[in-house]
């Protein structure tokens, strides 16, 4: 019974982890919490239930134009409601973004309302269910999926931070962003890759909770996005391994 718990609190704390590495990522270049992730996170799960209801493509197609559509609308937050807060070399103020970011989620959510209404939507099956015993432990086709998923985007996100070199302009810019603008690099591009990631990162973790739990909602980006929050100060605000590390963890005490 222990180890089924640890695996179902691993499968559900890497969804966790990826919406947090979002907020990580943000918090990190520009030193402000996006509000609107979880509403970005709830957009990603509605595009990829659109594909699977009006384009019937299997789950794996579901998670790509889920992390695309998310990472498509996260430029778009970052172009209307952040770049104009912006000023030449000074910090964001400490208020304009927050409530900037707040309008934003506000707006997705009631689009999500007045398209789907307020109830959950069912998140259909898209792939057969196959239960693999392990010992004591039994093992679905859903679980591997959603396990497999969360670990590869993690660790492609990482491996991206560290050798990429658009990856080390982010790392240099989180550091100190006057100091990487004199060395010629374009905090503009960084940031607006940034809120790409970051929101991509939620939109398939959106698809990954609507495949977990078979259903999503037009509000479901309210409590996860607090569930968010709550990962990234236990794991070091700015922290990519302390987001990690988190958002497993909150997933296993929450199971």
């Amino acid at each position: 019974m222990i180890l089924q718990q640890l695996l179902n609190g691993i499968m559900l704390g890497g969804t966790y982890a990826l919406l947090a590495l979002g907020y990580t990522l943000i918090f990190g270049i520009l030193r402000m919490l996006h509000i609107a992730h979880g509403e970005v996170f709830m957009v990603g799960a509605l595009i990829g239930l659109n594909l699977v209801l009006l384009a019937g493509v299997n789950i794996y197609l579901a998670l790509l134009g889920g992390l695309i559509g998310a990472a498509l609308v996260g430029i778009l937050v970052e172009r209307v409601a952040i770049r104009p807060l912006r000023r030449e070399g000074q910090p964001l103020p400490l208020l304009a973004p927050l409530i900037s970011t707040l309008g934003v989620g506000l707006i997705l959510q009631d689009l999500a309302v007045k398209y789907y209404g307020g109830r959950q939507v069912r998140f259909p099956e898209t792939i057969e269910i196959v239960s693999y015993q392990l010992g004591p432990v039994v093992v679905t086709s859903v679980q591997v999926i959603i396990i497999l998923t969360s670990l590869l985007l993690m660790v492609t996100l990482n491996l991206f931070l560290r050798g990429n070199v658009m990856g080390k302009a982010m790392r240099a810019v989180a550091e100190n962003a006057r100091t990487a603008s004199l060395l010629g690099i374009n905090i503009n591009r960084v940031i607006l890759l940034t809120f790409a990631i970051a929101s991509g990162l939620a939109g398939a973790a959106g698809v990954l909770v609507g495949l977990t739990y078979g259903a999503i909602s037009p509000f479901m980006g309210v409590e996860i996005g607090l569930k968010g929050f709550a990962i990234i100060v236990i794991g070091g605000l700015g922290s990519i391994v302390g987001a990690m590390v988190a958002g497993l963890a909150i997933g296993l005490v929450e199971v």
